[in-house]
């Protein structure tokens, strides 16, 4: 016999653990299964990355009961500083300076990625009509007029109105419905490491475009900083097989003396870039969200941010659609959610694009337009405050949890 709920979610990631939560703070049942165990998703050998949360992410949060047990452990942007050279040389005198005092408070919040999922767990431990089935993979969706039925890898059988995909990159479920992507995979491998530093960074956040991509110091809680290191693919598996003391040198080289001396957790890690772009966002009781319907290039740190606005827009138009009746799997109220989605996340995908293909190189006349045009917008204050407010996902239709 089929368990029933109104919406059954594949992934329990970040983002599908956010969409259940959503589902079911708005009433409606939801089921979320993930293959991987709560506790590993947790360890600090899963995850090394952290994640930029926006001002809209950190709303959707306090919404969700996410935020309490996450604000003791995310660490306020108060400063970005953005700057480009070579290495080992002056960086340009035409650097970007965006400053939290502009705005009237921080653009923004660092946290490591095992304590945003410890925080959302907590959330969904809590939480009514909110059922996480782990370990166990959706296996098989199964669309019938009326429902959708999903096979789980441990046997049980969950039916449901609506069935989301938000299984990663590689979805299988997205392969399965024969949606096809965009895709291509950068030259560049992202090396990420944890840096502890003997002087405060004081919320400040750099950004080093290096002729490799881009080289970011992010603030973390305590005397500690994210590496988020862009390098070439033959260079960075070098230097992942470094013995630490050389690993410590090439860090220290890169990040200059600002934050006095500097050594590497015991950890690194490194994940292969890539670009991809759903054809499609949405089936007949079937959507994608997060990175089963797009993944984009980490130079201005907005994949996190840009999965949980779907996941905020996809709930806004299945919880509307529930309350005047409506069935929520059907194409009529699943387009609307693709329609407001795909030109987002098309439109962001291109922007960090196109900002990776301009920075990631050494040719003299673009190295000058960009630190001229860099120099103009750091002295153009409505334009930069613009821009602080886009990143922070202030701008634009924002779907109700998101809002102010």
């Amino acid at each position: 016999m089929a368990e029933a709920v109104d919406v059954v979610i594949a992934g329990g990631g970040m983002v599908g653990l956010s969409l259940g939560l959503a589902f079911a703070h708005g009433g409606l049942a939801a089921a979320v299964a993930d293959p991987v165990p709560p506790p590993a998703q947790q360890a600090e050998t899963f995850d090394g990355r952290v994640s930029a949360l926006s001002f809209a992410t950190v709303r959707m949060f306090r919404a969700l009961g996410v935020w309490e047990g996450l604000a003791a452990h995310a660490q306020p942007i108060r400063d970005i500083l953005v700057t480009d050279a070579r290495l080992g040389g002056t960086p340009s005198p035409l650097s970007l300076h965006f400053d939290s005092a502009e705005l009237g408070g921080p653009l923004g919040y660092i946290a490591e990625n095992r304590t945003i999922r410890r925080a959302l767990f907590a959330a969904a431990e809590k939480t009514k009509n909110l059922r996480l089935v782990a370990p166990a993979a959706v296996l098989l969706l199964n669309a019938r007029a009326s429902q959708v039925k999903a096979v789980l890898s441990d046997g049980i059988e969950i039916e449901a109105g609506l069935a989301i995909a938000a299984d990663g990159r590689e979805s299988p479920l997205r392969q399965a419905a024969g949606i096809g992507v965009v895709r291509w995979a950068y030259r560049q491998t992202g090396i990420v490491a944890t840096v502890r530093h003997d002087r405060p960074h004081n919320g400040v956040a750099y950004e080093h475009f290096l002729p490799s991509g881009p080289f970011a110091i992010l603030p973390m809680t305590g005397d500690r900083s994210s590496l988020v290191w862009t390098e070439r693919v033959e260079l960075a598996e070098a230097m992942m097989k470094l013995p630490r003391g050389e690993f410590d040198r090439e860090i220290a080289r890169r990040f200059g003396a600002h934050l006095g001396s500097t050594h590497c957790e015991a950890m690194r890690w490194s994940y292969p870039l890539r670009f991809h772009l759903a054809r499609a966002y949405v089936k007949p009781r079937f959507a994608l969200a997060g990175d089963a319907a797009h993944g984009i290039h980490p130079i201005a740190g907005q994949g996190l941010n840009l999965g949980l606005k779907d996941a905020a827009a996809l709930a806004d138009v299945v919880l509307e659609a529930a309350a005047v009746g409506l069935d929520i799997g059907s194409m009529d109220v699943l387009a609307r959610y693709e329609r407001w989605r795909r030109f987002d996340s098309f439109a962001m995908a291109a922007a960090t694009d196109g900002l990776n293909r301009l920075f990631s190189n050494d040719v003299a006349p673009l190295r000058l337009a960009r630190d001229v045009g860099m120099g103009i917008v750091d002295r153009i204050g409505p334009l930069r405050r613009f821009l602080m407010r886009h990143a922070g996902g202030d701008l634009g239709r924002l779907p109700s949890l998101m809002r102010s």
